[in-house]
């Protein structure tokens, strides 16, 4: 994986040129170093530059010596977040080699921890690229309801071709299909009750119409076992407004039951999906479930390896440029294959061992 830190390099300085004792670049290099080594606050990210002072030096400039918390604070708190997240974007799609068929699950995300009185906690939506363990690009909305606004300008500006782009019931709109497929991509949207009849005539139309094709997972793993059932239907013929989904091709039932191997307790569901996909079972089993990974590799690694969902950055736009810098070191670690440690465990090891710190940065 390619080193981000020259895709950084073109940042525009957001600080006044009297106040700037320390170079752009060295504060950023120092950032994502030290969120690599576990940093998780301005506080810890000082400690770490005054720590690794002669390692750094011996390729960074450093005029005013180690940033203070403070500036690290003051300088992303004034940081553009949309021409950070467009360097981030940048790397991405420099190193992700999206294969044809890969699932981008999208998904959004709250950082709790950022709500200020009035203000409201920011809320971003992410885009994961499952089979590249990779954080695509990130788009933040204001609240959960507007993630209907938030998902097509993130679509806009990803490389999608050939892949298969799996969202939730929120995202389950005609415009947001529309977008999917003018980006040479396949879409699975989930469905609830959001879009007027769909969702009951999707369900009557597994009542009265014979499945096209039927396939069965069975998953042994995570202290329970779980049979997913996926039954697909070709014919659209109970589906008032198919013609204004863009190539929507099926219709997708998954019936899911999973029991706990310790208390023996059996839990049922059934969720609803639409597709442009052909009518592959198998495939479209695969599919959605690949579309978890997301909350599993991402959301849920954020908040318990990186403390995320802790963070009490209230300041400007620090949650959110925070939140990138995350994202780069959490795509970092995932694509580092040295070590078959987990991300927790990898960051300690970056604090640790100078060297493997160095491999990550690819310096």
């Amino acid at each position: 994986m390619e080193s981000p830190l020259q895709f950084f390099a073109g940042l525009e300085d957001p600080r006044v040129d009297r106040t700037k004792a320390h170079l752009l670049e060295d504060i950023v290099f120092i950032s994502i170093a030290s969120v690599l080594c576990g940093a998780d606050t301005w506080n810890e990210m000082e400690y770490f530059g005054k720590c690794k002072f002669e390692w750094l030096k011996t390729f960074l400039k450093l005029p005013g010596g180690i940033p203070t918390h403070d500036t690290f604070n003051r300088f992303f708190s004034a940081l553009d977040p949309e021409k950070f997240e467009h360097c981030f974007l940048q790397w991405t799609q420099s190193v992700g080699q999206l294969t044809e068929g890969e699932v981008i699950g999208i998904d959004g995300k709250a950082i709790r921890g950022s709500k200020d009185g009035k203000k409201n906690m920011v809320h971003l939506v992410s885009a994961w690229a499952s089979a590249n363990n990779l954080v695509l690009g990130q788009h933040k909305v204001e609240g959960k309801s507007n993630e209907i606004t938030a998902i097509p300008q993130l679509l806009e500006v990803l490389v999608l071709k050939g892949c298969i782009v799996t969202i939730d019931a929120m995202g389950c709109q005609k415009e947001i299909a529309s977008a999917i497929i003018s980006k040479e991509a396949d879409y699975i949207l989930a469905l609830k009750g959001n879009q007027g009849t769909l969702l009951q005539e999707v369900e009557e139309s597994f009542r009265f119409i014979q499945a096209t094709d039927v396939s069965v997972e069975n998953d042994l793993g995570h202290g329970r076992i779980e049979k997913r059932t996926c039954s697909v239907i070709e014919d659209l013929s109970m589906i008032d407004q198919k013609d204004q989904w863009d190539s929507l091709r099926c219709l997708i039932k998954i019936e899911s039951e999973s029991c706990n191997k310790s208390s023996q307790q059996m839990e049922k569901e059934t969720r609803y999906y639409i597709s442009s996909l052909s009518p592959n079972a198998s495939h479209l089993n695969s599919s959605i479930r690949a579309h978890w990974r997301i909350e599993n590799s991402l959301h849920w690694v954020l908040d318990v390896a990186f403390k995320e969902d802790q963070s009490r950055k209230r300041a400007g736009h620090a949650a959110q440029n925070y939140s990138v810098l995350n994202r780069i070191a959490l795509n970092l670690l995932k694509n580092e294959k040295t070590s078959k440690a987990g991300v927790k465990s990898k960051r300690l090891k970056a604090g640790w061992d100078t060297k493997y710190l160095s491999t990550l940065l690819k310096i």
